[in-house]
């Protein structure tokens, strides 16, 4: 079994120092980060196989990758609710909360609940892991139903209302994503998207406008007719 302590010498191997300063500028803590590439902590992660017991082992690292690679070689069928309330708080980069819900929690069936809890809290990151598992269940699941999502819009309508930069974002990326799943919700995310254009919050209005321009350009209707057909 491969202990801690040869996974964090691969991790620094493949850490680049000079990789901070870009991860800085998109807006990335960088502090308890080495500067390893996601596709370097896929590799790693793919010859480590699942493991439960040292996922926990490389979150208590406090290394933002240590926490992405945790995410990725976890087993979701382990993931308990505590274990999930738990790691949340620790998010601490929008990078980090996005891996561990796209390689982790959206994988849970717990994910629909959290939303619902997360998407209350005053956190930011927290929050933000809400509409994260809404974009990233949209994109990926292929078992929930368009009532699944339809049946968040009031959280994200009234997630819109929030002018920090990384929840607002993350608002924009769930709605965009559950609008590009397929024709109906295409015409549920547009209109959700317009109601929001009128409410008055700068934040929901940028929120609105951005997901209509998207949703009804001519590149999204085509994929969804096709897709469709």
């Amino acid at each position: 079994m491969t202990s801690l302590e040869e996974v964090l010498k691969r991790l620094r191997e493949n850490a680049n120092p000079a990789n901070l300063e870009g991860m800085k500028r998109y807006g990335m803590t960088v502090e308890r980060r080495l500067g390893v590439s996601v596709p370097a902590m896929r590799g790693i992660a793919k010859d480590l196989g699942k493991n439960h017991a040292l996922a926990l082992e490389l979150w208590d690292t406090d290394l933002a990758e240590g926490k992405i690679l945790a995410s990725m070689v976890d087993e979701p069928d382990k993931l308990t609710e505590a274990q999930m309330d738990s790691w949340v708080v620790g998010f601490d980069s929008w990078d980090v909360c996005d891996q561990v819900c796209m390689n982790l929690f959206e994988k849970s069936p717990l994910a629909w609940k959290k939303i619902s809890e997360w998407s209350m809290r005053e956190e930011v990151f927290v929050k933000r892991a809400a509409f994260a598992l809404i974009a990233c269940l949209a994109w990926h699941s292929k078992t929930a139903k368009d009532e699944d999502f339809m049946s968040v819009f009031p959280v994200i309508k009234s997630g819109a209302t929030d002018e920090r930069n990384f929840v607002k974002k993350a608002v924009n990326w769930a709605l965009r994503n559950i609008g590009k799943r397929n024709l109906c919700l295409n015409d549920a995310a547009i209109s959700l998207a317009k109601e929001t254009m009128r409410m008055n919050f700068k934040s929901a209005k940028w929120i609105g406008s951005d997901a209509v321009r998207e949703l009804e350009s001519e590149a999204v209707q085509k994929k969804l007719r096709k897709k469709s057909a």
